[in-house]
């Protein structure tokens, strides 16, 4: 029996892919335990079997964590180091020595985003592994922009020397012992490589999850095509736009199409009056467009034709592993990027988040529907994502790693 720390950041598709990773050690016999600076959060889409050490950090999208919505390009990932990810690499620092401390952890498993884990790990003489739930890092985001390259190289060695091993020289995003990648070669394309050690494709780690016992599943059409369209969880305040595009497009296709549209911010005004029984949430629905402030995600698109997204990698691959051909509409981060995998794979179309009109989303979105070589490029990545072996074979190879630092 080995222990094993997952370090990550609060947020929600850092932490589902971990989920399944930790529920087969457990379910092997292994001690788990978290670090975040939401223990709640890790609560929620855990569970209750598991230690939760608190940590320090600031809470995404709030006070100076809060990015203007229109940012976009090298200043939001600026941006998103500057105040996120290095205030919260130092913030959660404590708290990870304090659970090194006290769960005497085999194996760090630390977040490609939770600095912490990697630095504290090493500074421990402790073996870690990265969790990369995002390819996009394995592809080099920043091969085209030399002095953001510089001006990041200079803040983590800042970070190094406050909450690390000074005298050690690894990139914290890449672990020289093993780097999970959350995806496959067939997605991300076969120019990615970690610079650290070796890489495990294993796939999407896709777990079942609580069902939602109060989403409208009576009012899907099974004679129209279905539609999910969502921005994820960390873009309402950018979204009003592109929602209210997209509502117009689809209303355009009513004869033939339905559509799910996720609208936590309610910029649309959707009329959310509960149900007269209760027991469902307040939602904005008519018979061709139901707007919902959130939704079952992977049981939803179990049941869709196509999904329209900002391109995030979790919803991606939740989507390319049940074959179902994307529009992904990019805004910052790693959303460019993975956008580009999705339209060099052929499974999807580009149209661009802060300029679409509803002819050109309708545009992509009829070709997604309609064209079979979209659909079949889906399909044959989510037959490698199953291949890959996901949260499984990421247990597999942390087993293997414990095993070999012993």
């Amino acid at each position: 029996m080995s222990g094993f720390l997952f370090v990550v950041p609060p947020l929600v598709g850092h932490i589902n892919p971990a989920v399944g990773v930790a529920d087969q050690l457990l379910a092997r016999g292994h001690r788990v335990a978290w670090a975040c600076a939401d223990p709640g959060l890790v609560g929620r889409l855990a569970g209750d079997r598991t230690p939760v050490f608190p940590c320090a950090g600031p809470v995404p999208g709030a006070g100076e964590a809060r990015r203007p919505p229109d940012l976009r390009g090298p200043e939001a990932l600026k941006f998103l180091w500057e105040w996120y990810l290095l205030p919260l690499a130092e913030a959660m620092a404590p708290g990870v020595r304090a659970a090194v401390e006290t769960f005497r952890p085999d194996v760090v498993v630390a977040d490609q985003q939770a600095f912490a884990g990697a630095l504290v790990a090493e500074r421990a003489g402790l073996p870690w592994a990265t969790s990369a739930t995002t390819s996009a890092e394995l592809a080099d985001p920043l091969a085209g922009l030399p002095r953001v390259r510089q001006w990041l190289a200079e803040r983590l060695a800042e970070l190094r020397a406050s909450v690390g091993d000074p005298a050690g020289d690894t990139d914290p995003r890449f672990s020289p012992h093993l780097v999970l990648a959350f995806s496959t070669v067939e997605l991300a394309g076969p120019g990615c490589a970690a610079r650290g050690g070796p890489v495990r494709w294993v796939g999407p780690s896709v777990t079942a999850r609580p069902a939602a016992a109060d989403f409208p599943w009576d009012w899907l059409d099974p004679g129209r095509a279905a539609v999910l369209v969502t921005l994820g969880t960390a873009n309402a305040d950018a979204g009003g736009h592109f929602l209210a595009v997209a509502r117009e497009s689809l209303r355009a296709r009513a004869d033939h199409v339905q559509a799910v549209v996720v609208d936590p911010g309610n910029t649309l005004g959707a009329d959310r009056t509960p149900s007269p029984d209760g027991a469902r949430p307040p939602y904005g629905r008519d018979k061709d467009l139901l707007v919902l402030p959130s939704v079952p995600q992977l049981a939803l698109i179990e049941r869709v034709d196509a999904v329209v997204c900002h391109a995030g990698h979790n919803t991606v691959c939740e989507a390319l592993w049940h074959g179902v051909p994307l529009v992904v509409a990019p805004i910052r981060d790693d959303q460019p990027v993975v956008a580009g995998q999705v339209v060099d794979a052929g499974a999807g179309v580009r149209v661009r988040f802060g300029r679409v009109t509803a002819a050109r989303l309708g545009a992509a979105l009829d070709a997604v529907l309609h064209e079979p070589g979209h659909r079949g490029a889906a399909q044959r990545i989510g037959t490698a994502f199953r291949a890959a072996g996901g949260a499984p074979a990421a247990a597999d190879s942390l087993e293997e790693l414990a095993r070999e630092c012993r």
